[in-house]
């Protein structure tokens, strides 16, 4: 898992936008669906998925539209209003609602710190991309249990129990 020593920002192209996040990811996801492909104009997403509690606006706001997702439940983008970089997501799939930010990892003022933990959708992934042996990979979604670590299944239990709608 990625780790994020300290406090760490990121923001917009414009810099109207600004953000801190003061834990270390849940998880970082690569992911190669055709959804992703399409709303971000390449061949991949990289989120970095953070409880929105550790999530921090500095400076400017953000508007959020929902765009449709391959659940069918939606997902809901905050975007700078000036610039309209996507700054991160939240994807209902998850039974979580808003309770976990899945920051374009992109928007990190130093992206290098966080690498993917796991490649999702590589059924439809780039013929081209090359994963390796040691790269965790699945063709659709991945089971919680055996992709999270303890300490990060026990924070997703607790998101959990607080989601009146499962």
């Amino acid at each position: 898992m990625n780790k994020i020593t300290g406090d760490c920002e990121g923001g917009c192209a414009c810099g109207y936008v600004r953000y801190k996040i003061v834990s270390e990811p849940l998880i970082v996801h690569c992911c190669h669906c055709r959804q992703c492909q399409r709303q971000t104009g390449a061949s991949f997403a990289l989120n970095a998925l953070f409880e929105a509690s550790k999530v921090e606006l500095l400076s400017g706001k953000v508007n959020e539209i929902m765009v449709p997702s391959p659940s069918g439940r939606g997902q809901k983008i905050a975007r700078c209003p000036k610039c309209e970089v996507a700054i991160w997501s939240n994807y209902y799939m998850m039974g979580i609602k808003d309770l976990i930010r899945f920051i374009r990892v992109g928007t990190l003022d130093n992206p290098d710190l966080l690498a993917p933990d796991v490649h999702i959708y590589t059924e439809s992934k780039q013929p081209w991309i090359n994963l390796s042996a040691e790269d965790l990979v699945v063709k659709q979604f991945y089971d919680f249990d055996t992709t999270w670590t303890s300490d990060k299944l026990e924070i997703r239990q607790s998101l959990l129990a607080k989601v009146v709608d499962k």
